[in-house]
């Protein structure tokens, strides 16, 4: 081990390289290097003369190795524990230092998983943009550090750019405007855009289902344009615009200074123009304003759109569901903290403070304090409210053939959509006002039987089993045509009652 560590550095290998190489850790080989050829016989001598604690599972710890090359050194110490009821109590590090040195003894490197990959065609022109945010610590011309948050895209054929800078976090409404000013720079918009699953964009809680904002599903629902949400923690789905972030990061940003957002818009501008959009790009060879010049023609027209938004600045919300806001704290319903970096939405509305969720939907209302260093919270919010969810349950499920089989099914939703519950149920105990009761049973049968657990998809099951059982019946009863009554003696001498046009000059004279 220590001649092929000195063999491979004099070759000019890294220490990272030759300890993923030889298996090894890379402290070791920095050891290693470090010691002449006198100083590492003196360590052998030393060392074998030490006891290992783990020596007598030596044998079990290869084999289990040399099954299963990839498993870490924290399965290994697991399996230990249950393989010896006795396993002496040692720590995770002594682990895996003997587990590196049976990997070192028997030559057992630790496995990697690689992806496949194959290359992608170009898109035709016009086709796909590419979205994606960044943030990035500049220097401030007066001293400190700012911190600045920027929108990028690109035109997946032509790898024509654009960025935009802001010095607050991308919300919507933000996201939008950035859109637009993007359209105007294409002059033009794509038929597709892909993007991150970000929650500037979507909000994966509202009554269980992924959707999009409110304000950018109106916004898409306006362009008109196809949108594609890539995988999580997937970034090389569309390495392009990954490509265009770092580009932005290390050619644009490093080493300029801050001195206000409109001086860095205008600065990116013209570094667009004269270098991102200018230069030949790295893959293609070819400038990405003459490959625009040929896309902008299979882009479709843009037509600014007057498109705004009032829907309240993002507030952080506390672990203990709560929001602070103006030198006080406003308490939150319970369930609103869904994890580190949870946002919501706080504008005021004469004095009354409204706050809503990403996705637009209400949360709470709040009477707006005048002091400073107080905390409002509301018993409502506190109100262990799950004795009446359980009530409502049996209410609804009683409206079934099968009360048990429906309690089940709510049960299920419970699990996969705790915070929505109320609401899910709810929309399934609407479908009772309009569709028969055999298709709703038929609609909890099918469900069921599918693991469909879901109020929305519910409701169209049961209105899909509803069509199917009326569907003739009302398309015929739509068609018959009320016709009059045979005997129409009497409706034929029936007059109209009249008043004549004096009596109203009469009324009119009187009111002047």
């Amino acid at each position: 081990m220590y001649y092929e560590v000195h063999k491979m550095s004099r070759e000019g290998h890294s220490i990272s390289y030759i300890a993923h190489y030889l298996g090894a850790n890379w402290r070791s080989v920095k050891k290693l290097l470090s010691m002449d050829e006198r100083a590492y016989e003196q360590y052998q001598l030393s060392q074998a003369t030490r006891c290992k604690e783990l020596a007598p599972y030596e044998s079990f710890i290869r084999i289990k190795l040399t099954q299963f090359p990839g498993t870490s050194a924290a399965q290994v110490q697991d399996w230990l524990k249950e393989f010896d009821g006795n396993f002496p109590e040692v720590s995770p590090k002594t682990v895996y230092n003997f587990v590196m040195w049976v990997r070192q003894q028997y030559h057992i490197p630790k496995l990697k998983h690689q992806r496949d990959y194959f290359i992608v065609e170009e898109l035709p022109y016009g086709k796909q943009a590419q979205v994606d945010f960044g943030e990035y610590n500049m220097r401030k011309s007066t001293g400190g550090v700012k911190k600045v948050s920027f929108f990028t895209i690109v035109l997946s054929r032509s790898r024509y750019k654009y960025v935009y800078f802001s010095d607050t976090p991308f919300t919507s409404v933000l996201a939008i405007k950035a859109h637009e000013k993007a359209f105007e720079y294409f002059k033009g918009i794509p038929r597709e855009i892909v993007y991150d699953q970000d929650k500037v964009f979507i909000h994966d809680e509202n009554a269980g289902d992924l959707i999009l904002t409110t304000a950018f599903k109106q916004y898409v629902d306006n362009r008109k344009f196809t949108i594609y949400f890539c995988r999580k923690s997937d970034p090389e789905t569309k390495g392009k615009i990954e490509n265009v972030v770092k580009y932005v990061k290390q050619n644009f940003l490093y080493n300029r200074s801050y001195y206000d957002i409109d001086t860095l818009n205008d600065d990116a501008l013209g570094w667009l123009s004269r270098t991102a959009n200018h230069e030949p790009h790295g893959k293609t060879k070819v400038s990405p304003f003459e490959q625009w010049d040929i896309e902008k023609s299979y882009l479709s027209e843009f037509i600014p759109l007057e498109f705004e938004f009032d829907q309240g600045k993002p507030y952080t919300v506390r672990k203990d569901n709560t929001i602070s806001y103006k030198s006080n704290l406003y308490s939150l319903p319970q369930g609103t903290w869904n994890g580190k970096g949870t946002q919501v939405y706080v504008m005021e509305e004469d004095d009354t403070l409204l706050v809503k969720e990403l996705s637009g939907k209400e949360l709470c209302r709040c009477k707006i304090s005048m002091g400073k260093g107080q905390t409002i919270i509301n018993n409502d919010h506190k109100r262990d409210k799950g004795t009446k969810i359980n009530r409502l349950i049996i209410d609804v499920a009683g409206k079934f053939a099968s009360p048990s089989d429906a309690v089940e099914y709510f049960e299920h939703l419970r699990l996969e959509k705790p915070r929505y519950i109320r609401d899910q149920i709810q929309i399934i105990n609407k479908c009772f006002d309009g569709l028969s009761k055999d298709a709703i049973d038929q609609a909890l049968e099918f469900c069921t039987q599918r693991n469909i657990y879901s109020a929305a998809d519910f409701k169209s099951v049961a209105t899909k089993m509803h069509h199917q059982q009326h569907g003739a019946a009302d398309q015929v009863k739509a068609t018959q045509v009320k016709t009059l009554p045979e005997n129409l003696s009497k409706m034929e001498k029936m007059q109209p009652l009249t008043s004549e046009i004096i009596d109203y000059e009469s009324i009119m004279s009187n009111k002047k």
